[in-house]
């Protein structure tokens, strides 16, 4: 059986090729994103494999359906981007990896709070051009801090565990309370609560009708002065224009994102060319600002579990057994 992987960078590849070993499947590997333009590169195959910013809509399902596409395996936990309705009218089975290391993208927005916080990037870049000045480099103790996490689900409680640890007071936003959350000493409060009294917020919830642009002019005009706002879940979750209008007035005082409302801008090596994005080129001139890559879940024990269980969602819906973690 033969498998056709759409958005494949090298480390996909290794990943995959290593998980592979004693299953022996064919696995071709093609770096071209997935649309309706390009869904006829899936001809002759069965089985397809895609990522969170392939586009899965009604048009391209149609495509693969046309190609003989039966299985859609995402390599992701999020399947907003996928028409699922479309799918099942389609007899496309959608799989998903529902849950990998938490710790990765926990880790990472702790990562782009410290950054943000002691201007490490700032730092590093002057050192490097042999300037040791420390003016504008003041920072503030997390020691202390009240950090709000909006959706305590795994990568939440990883990440509040970690704000724990920093000695934070930890405020928490979800539909239901989570029990080691609770035990951790969260307080649930409602949404605007949170949004009025944490000096840093963090987003850690899907993106779901309800949840689209969760952070808006409404959400940041009951925020803290000069609050930092972190964004590593979905791009969705956040107007940026209405963000952007914030960091002019200095209602937010530092943004750190992994994801963006409009993905196709991440993932690739834009570096010879025009950024056709003016929302995005203007967000890059802010110097409280700081972008990585939407590569929060990119960590070696992360990928080993997103390589294993989406190969295992592939193998049952080959044998008709085992577990399949279909949308």
């Amino acid at each position: 059986m033969k498998i056709l992987f759409f958005s494949s960078d090298q480390y996909v590849e290794d990943f995959f090729n290593s998980a592979n070993k004693n299953l022996r499947y064919k696995l071709d590997f093609n770096k071209v994103r997935l649309c309706k333009d390009t869904a006829s590169i899936a001809k002759g195959y069965t089985i397809i494999s895609c990522f969170i910013y392939d586009e899965l809509n009604a048009s391209t399902l149609e495509v693969l359906s046309e190609m003989g596409v039966k299985l859609v395996a995402l390599r992701s936990a999020g399947y907003n981007n996928v028409d699922v309705n479309v799918a099942a009218k389609l007899n496309i089975t959608i799989a998903y990896v529902p849950a990998y290391s938490p710790y990765s993208v926990a880790e990472h927005a702790t990562a782009l709070i410290l950054s943000l916080n002691r201007k490490i990037h700032k730092a590093y870049t002057r050192v490097r051009d042999g300037n040791f000045s420390l003016q504008n480099l003041i920072g503030f103790d997390l020691h202390g801090a009240t950090v709000g996490v909006i959706g305590t689900g795994r990568i939440g409680t990883a990440f509040a565990h970690i704000m724990h640890g920093f000695g934070s007071k930890i405020l928490g936003y979800d539909k239901t309370n989570n029990e080691e959350c609770l035990k951790l000493g969260v307080k649930y409060v409602s949404l605007d609560e949170l949004l009025s009294q944490s000096e840093i917020i963090s987003l850690h919830c899907p993106l779901f009708p309800e949840t689209h642009h969760i952070i808006n002019t409404d959400a940041i005009n009951l925020m803290c002065k000069g609050v930092m706002l972190i964004n590593t879940s979905r791009g969705g979750l956040v107007d940026t224009k209405a963000v952007i209008k914030a960091l002019k007035s200095g209602k937010i005082g530092y943004l750190g994102l992994d994801v963006y409302e409009e993905e196709q801008v991440l993932f690739s090596d834009l570096s010879e060319r025009i950024i056709n994005d003016d929302v995005f080129s203007r967000l890059q001139t802010f110097p409280n600002v700081l972008i990585t890559s939407h590569q929060g879940f990119l960590t070696k024990q992360a990928y080993i579990d997103i390589a294993n269980i989406t190969l295992q969602n592939i193998d049952s819906f080959i044998k008709k057994e085992g577990k399949l973690y279909r949308v």
